[in-house]
């Protein structure tokens, strides 16, 4: 059905949950995590539709169709490609077992992006509910009792800043949209 370039890609937990623990037994589970032993690397997948899950990072050629379900206190990263392939993560507030978390995941797209040219960023989601500090220090990260950053008004200036370094990328080219919650298709 999918190519295997075309594929959403997750890291690979160090530990995984007791069954039955579910993503709200996610925050105190979860551990470091570990790069895949395979990161993909830049490609030109041929699949015309391809869905992104939490956690997930995935890509998919020129008039393709990137598919990021249930957005609810989620953001999305969409890389527009010079070709006019796409690079999409769905990144969680909390990690997914056997996904990237939120400290992870913007590397996984540079990575995915490698040395190709990008047109444009686009972050949409739940912007009042991220501080833009989850991008480098995951809610999962702290240690008990320490104070975890939460935000007190939307910030996306903030957001632009992170995803703009993290990709290496001038700020220019990244825009954020706060959207309500539910799925997101991006053409």
């Amino acid at each position: 059905m999918l190519g295997a370039q075309a594929q959403a890609q997750p890291a690979v937990a160090s530990r995984s949950l007791p069954a039955g623990a579910g993503a709200a037994g996610a925050e105190e589970a979860a551990g470091p995590v570990t790069p895949p032993a395979r990161t993909p690397g830049p490609g030109t997948p041929t699949t015309a539709h391809l869905r992104i899950s939490e956690g997930q990072v995935g890509e998919v050629g020129p008039g393709g169709t990137l598919i990021y379900p249930s957005v609810t206190s989620c953001l999305t990263v969409t890389v527009r490609l010079q070709d006019g392939g796409k690079v999409g993560a769905h990144a969680s507030l909390f990690q997914v077992p056997g996904e990237y978390r939120s400290d992870r995941i913007l590397a996984a797209v540079k990575q995915r992006i490698g040395a190709r040219g990008v047109r444009a960023v686009e972050v949409r989601g739940a912007v009042g509910a991220w501080h833009p500090s989850y991008f480098t220090k995951a809610i999962e990260s702290y240690a008990e009792g320490e104070q975890v950053p939460v935000p007190t008004e939307p910030d996306p200036g903030g957001l632009v800043r992170v995803v703009a370094d993290a990709l290496g990328e001038p700020r220019g080219k990244v825009t954020v949209e706060d959207l309500p919650d539910g799925d997101q298709t991006v053409d």
